[in-house]
């Protein structure tokens, strides 16, 4: 009997332990499955807000803060736009300050906590930037995908897609450069997101199913006279913009592909971001397996998958050494596999999906080479 009764304890405490194991790996997994949209990710530091003064804004120290370029700077009740650190100017060692350019809404008060954020604008076309555009519903999948269309010239039509923690708002920081060349341009909201259908299972695909939203806005845009169309994605927007040119039916009408840091191997990225949400190591393993087990997310590894690897049209990849989500070496592989397709321009100082952010000039000038071929 009482043998009996120890192996019964000792097999409880192993379910115990497995079934313990198995919730960790899930909550572990939300990390990358579960992104808020229109919230910093989880491996953006939050910085304290220590002082503003005309046009100047005093921030912890940190190597975020000393970031070359333009950011959103957001706090529980504010949105600013902060440009570079500025020299010559009185703080603390333990301080930075930066040039504040602009107020959306709010006001950073000292001991406020902020993170930056690479969304400068807040709102739709009209609001933030005073760009007439229409509001559409393309048919998805799943429902009406709510889509923004700024009318253009040419019959080559851009189609841009957000990533990871972001909204449409972040397209709204190459809007102008898009319309300078008068490029026709979507940017359509997609399963998850706050205003479109939510997804059967309430998680975020990284890009494996979210595609077909995306090949939805492609379709509208050729049944609408597109000729040709470049996708633009940022984050897994950019592993929609592969995943799109790789399976749809219309591909033939895919002139080019512009990624700005891609998410091409999703357990890094989901390593990356349960790690910035404290998950001890021997659980990220853990954490895959829950994402897999949840999502069907087997990369390019199963038998038959499409893989990313054959990009055969004209592609521009953004990406740098610092983003610490998707990791610059795969686009460094992608890129060395496909030279006479595929440029690499490397950004240096950005955090993920910020490459324009570092440098919008030097972006915006990457950006018009790359299409002016394509126009």
């Amino acid at each position: 009997m009482r043998t009996a009764r120890a192996t019964a304890a000792a097999v409880t405490a192993v379910i115990g332990a497995g079934a313990a194991a198995v919730a960790a790996g899930r909550f572990a997994s939300d990390a990358a499955l579960r992104i808020p949209s229109g919230r910093p990710l989880p491996t953006e530091p939050g910085l304290t807000v220590h002082a503003t003064a005309a046009g100047q804004v005093t921030l912890t120290r940190d190597l975020a803060a000393l970031r070359p370029g333009r950011y959103g700077l957001v706090g529980e009740r504010f949105h600013v736009v902060v440009g570079p650190v500025l020299a010559g100017t009185s703080h603390s060692a333990d301080t930075v300050v930066r040039r504040l350019e602009r107020v959306t809404y709010g006001t950073p008060e000292p001991g406020d906590r902020a993170r930056f954020t690479p969304n400068v604008h807040v709102g739709d076309p009209a609001t933030a930037l005073g760009v007439d555009h229409t509001v559409l519903d393309v048919p998805g999948e799943l429902g009406p995908l709510p889509t923004w269309f700024v009318p253009g010239a040419r019959d080559t039509w851009v189609i841009a897609v957000h990533g990871l923690g972001a909204t449409r708002e972040h397209v709204l920081n190459v809007l102008d450069a898009l319309r300078r060349n008068q490029f026709p341009v979507l940017v359509p909201a997609y399963r998850g997101d706050p205003e479109a259908p939510r997804s059967p299972d309430g998680l975020n695909h990284l890009g494996e199913t979210e595609w077909r939203d995306l090949d939805a806005a492609l379709r509208h845009a050729v049944d609408s006279g597109a000729r040709k169309v470049v996708l633009y994605g940022w984050s897994t927007g950019a592993t929609m913009a592969l995943r799109t040119a790789a399976r749809s039916e219309l591909r033939e009408h895919v002139a080019g592909l512009l990624l700005d840091s891609p998410v091409l191997d999703w357990e890094s990225t989901l390593r990356a971001l349960a790690g910035a949400r404290r998950t001890p190591g021997v659980l990220l393993p853990l954490a895959v397996r829950a994402a897999q087990g949840r999502t069907g997310l087997y990369g390019d590894h199963r038998p038959g998958a499409v893989r990313l690897d054959g990009v055969a049209i004209p592609t521009q990849i953004f990406h740098g050494p610092d983003d610490t989500v998707a990791p610059w070496r795969f686009s460094r592989r992608l890129a060395a596999a496909h030279p006479n397709t595929v440029t690499l321009q490397t950004v240096r100082g950005a955090p993920h999906a910020a490459m324009w952010n570092a440098d919008p000039a030097a972006y915006e000038e990457s950006l018009r080479r790359f299409l002016v071929p394509l126009m």
